[in-house]
């Protein structure tokens, strides 16, 4: 299986790569500010469960469906922007008193778990990106390449656990700190969605 150099590099890369802004951790961080670190942190759970469906897609090869079919890749890059644009048309709508209900009641778990898993299944690009990035770790005399990619999956969702929780708990405290002020609430709901439309609009607009 994979050598100890081959998990410390690995790890420290995948590391590196959650901690880079993109869309999921924008996410984790605007939903654990609107609803709270324990929201957030189910987010976050939701996401790692959608790296499992990619990690699954790149060791059993349906990855590079996306990879090869044009239509494939802007179908689902079409659902996900749709859903990216149907959260932030929600959070637009919301007032501050509603955002002070969910905050004190707490979101539905269920709803922001499927919500994380939703975003990251629906983007195409996670599983091309995973068939660049995970066959470079990998090596044909260590074993069965399948196993060693769902090895390298297994690495990469827990270094996104790791530094997406932080980034959950760092939102939640944010959160708790605006909520104090209706003001604050309500540039914080608009910051949200004005997010959630930019990273749709980047979805849509992307290239294989």
């Amino acid at each position: 299986m994979l050598s100890i150099e081959t998990f410390s590099a690995f790890f420290l890369a995948s590391t590196l790569l959650a901690i880079a802004p993109g869309p999921d951790n924008v996410f984790v961080l605007t939903q654990s500010a609107l609803h709270g670190k324990l929201s957030g942190l189910v987010v976050v759970f939701g996401l790692c469960t959608g790296l499992l469906v990619h990690t699954a897609a790149v060791a059993f090869g349906v990855a590079v469906i996306f990879q090869a079919s044009t239509l494939a890749f802007t179908l689902l890059k079409i659902i996900g922007a749709g859903y990216l644009v149907y959260l932030a048309w929600q959070i637009f709508r919301a007032t501050p008193e509603q955002i002070r209900m969910q905050s004190d009641q707490q979101k539905s778990l269920g709803t922001l778990y499927r919500r994380g898993i939703i975003m990251n299944v629906t983007n195409p690009k996670v599983s091309i990106f995973f068939l660049a990035f995970l066959p470079q770790f990998a090596d044909p005399v260590r074993g069965p390449i399948s196993l060693q990619m769902v090895a390298l999956g297994g690495i990469f969702i827990t270094a996104t656990i790791l530094v997406f929780g932080a980034i959950a708990l760092i939102g939640g405290a944010l959160g708790e700190w605006l909520n104090r002020s209706e003001r604050a609430q309500r540039v914080m709901n608009w910051t949200a969605g004005t997010i959630f439309v930019g990273l749709a609009l980047k979805l849509v607009t992307a290239e294989r």
